[in-house]
């Protein structure tokens, strides 16, 4: 989870995904940054694989949701340790 969050443009992801209700689809995400769809099609998968976002098909698009829970949940535990 950390390495995913290590990238810039994964938590700019992340926090945009925050601020627009907490679900949108891989498009939508792409029309906010400058680098291409391809690009944040393949930040989202590492987000994903880092549990730090859902996926939900929907037709022929595909919603990721931010996992706030997992997030907070991950960071208590990582900051209890200290």
């Amino acid at each position: 989870m950390f390495a995913a969050l290590a990238n810039e443009h994964r938590r700019h992801i992340l926090v945009t995904l925050a601020a627009c209700g907490g679900t949108m689809t891989a498009g939508e995400l792409a029309d906010r940054f400058s680098h291409s769809w391809s690009t944040t099609t393949r930040h989202l998968q590492k987000l994903s694989a880092a549990g730090l976002v859902t996926v939900e098909r929907a037709g022929r698009e595909r919603r990721y949701a931010l996992d706030a829970g997992r997030l907070r949940t991950v960071t208590a535990l990582f900051l209890d340790t200290f």
